[in-house]
C-alpha cells in the first residue's frame, strides 16, 4: 500500500504542548476529548508505545484511524484497524485516512497525521435509476 498527500501533524503538536507547558493554554484546552473519540479509543484504537505527554501516566497512547470517502458511502468516518487500509486502497480509488493520538486517562487527542491511499484510478460511474413515468 503507498500513501500519497501525507501531512505530518508534528510540528503542530510540538506547538500545542509548547503552549501548554508554558501556561499560554491550560490542560482543560488540550485535554478535551469527546466521548465519542475516547470510546473509539477504548474498543477499536491500537494501543502504542508511547506515554501521554500531558500525564504521563502509565497508560499507552492509542491510535484511532479514521477513513473518509465518498466510494466508502454511509461507512465514510468510521475508525478501521491499520491491518484493514491495505484492502481498502485495493479496492477503492481515493481514500483519505487520519490518525489521531489519544490518550484515554486525561483526554489529551491530537491529530498526528493524515494521508491518501488508493488505487489511482478513476472512480466508477454509478448507474443512477431513474423512476417510472406514470
Amino acid at each position: 500500500m503507498r500513501s500519497r498527500s501525507v501531512i505530518d501533524y508534528a510540528l503542530a503538536r510540538r506547538a500545542t504542548l509548547a503552549d501548554l507547558f508554558a501556561g499560554r493554554v491550560s490542560s482543560l484546552d488540550v485535554c478535551d476529548a469527546h466521548p465519542y473519540l475516547l470510546r473509539a479509543a477504548k474498543y477499536h484504537g491500537e494501543p502504542t508505545s508511547k506515554r501521554c505527554p500531558v500525564c504521563r501516566g502509565a497508560d499507552p497512547l492509542i491510535h484511532v484511524t479514521y477513513t473518509y470517502g465518498d466510494e466508502l458511502g454511509e461507512s465514510s468516518g468510521r475508525v478501521r484497524a491499520t491491518k484493514d487500509l491495505p484492502a481498502l486502497a485495493a479496492r477503492y480509488s481515493e481514500l483519505r485516512v487520519y490518525v489521531v493520538e489519544v490518550c484515554r486517562p486525561c483526554g489529551w487527542n491530537h491529530l498526528i497525521t493524515s494521508y491518501v491511499i488508493g488505487t489511482g484510478e478513476p472512480k466508477a460511474k454509478r448507474q443512477h435509476r431513474r423512476a417510472a413515468d406514470t
